[in-house]
């Protein structure tokens, strides 16, 4: 069973390529003109246990948000691809993830409903992080947009923490955590009582 996938997204104010492969080594590519950004999404890759590649253009000019969004959309609907009927797959991942002095708690679900919780609140002052500047604020609407795209249902909570830098990279480190636990393959059927996912 081949569990890869790849997609291009065109539009005007971005263009996005990513190919996944679940079963990979974790060797990552990742270029989206963003560096922050970029070294979060290779942690989904290493950590994952994913080869993962993300070349993204995007409008930065305007502002990061195209850019991250379209990036999340694209990841999530090559994640769902690669998945294909996800029979075997154990579904359901969750971690509790440090990094220092930041405690991130995740928990996810490979179900085919799309719902997203983000309990992560770096402060009402939090710097933007790398040049050009990354907004930690965007982190929310990655996942929501991965999420959705992916058809997953995502938990993220931030137990502890005061670094910005290592709240968020211990998040991406605990979603490609759940992650490669939930899409492990362990048995033959699809894991739901309704047969399909």
């Amino acid at each position: 069973m081949t569990r890869q996938a790849s997609r291009s997204r065109e539009t005007r104010e971005t263009s996005i390529e990513v190919c996944l492969d679940l079963d990979g080594t974790g060797e990552t590519s990742v270029d989206t003109g963003l560096p922050f950004f970029d070294h979060m999404l290779a942690q989904l890759g290493r950590h994952g246990g994913f080869d993962l590649a993300v070349r993204a253009r995007g409008d930065l000019q305007v502002d990061i948000h195209h850019t991250v969004e379209d990036v999340a959309i694209a990841l999530g609907e090559v994640l769902k691809d690669a998945l294909g009927d996800k029979a075997g797959i154990r579904r359901f991942g969750s971690v509790l993830l440090p990094l220092d002095d930041a405690l991130v708690e995740v928990a996810l679900d490979l179900s085919g409903r799309p719902f997203s919780v983000y309990e992560v609140d770096c402060g009402p002052d939090v710097p933007s992080l790398g040049t050009p500047p990354f907004d930690p604020r965007m982190a929310e609407h990655f996942w929501q947009s991965l999420a959705a795209s992916a058809g997953i249902t995502l938990h993220l909570s931030l137990r502890r923490g005061r670094n910005t830098h290592h709240i968020l990279e211990a998040s991406f480190k605990g979603v490609a955590r759940a992650l490669r636990d939930a899409v492990r393959v362990e048995g033959g059927g699809v894991p739901s009582t309704k047969g399909v996912l």
